[in-house]
């Protein structure tokens, strides 16, 4: 536990950050899971409607820093490819 008066709101700021991004990395998680789970029962127009919801909730995780702009991608290109490869 720290003594100094810097270090104890060190310790609380850093915790708070650390909630706010657990609570935004299990939004794009659940979001993602939500769209597999869609294309996995095969709803094409369903995935369709909640795509741009997923590119949204990656997008936001890139503004709030949980996400770097390449992992934020390659998470788009996935959910994106997942979506084609159901038409096919």
């Amino acid at each position: 536990m720290p003594n100094i008066k810097s270090a104890k709101k060190r310790v609380k700021v850093s915790q708070r950050q650390h909630d706010e991004n657990v609570v935004a990395k299990s939004y794009i998680k659940n979001t993602i899971k939500k769209y597999n789970e869609l294309i996995a029962a095969g709803n094409k127009a369903e995935a369709e409607k909640f795509l741009p919801t997923v590119y949204s909730a990656i997008d936001e995780g890139v503004t709030k820093g949980v996400l770097t702009k390449n992992s934020a991608n390659r998470k788009k290109a996935t959910v994106g490819r997942s979506l084609s490869n159901l038409s096919k």
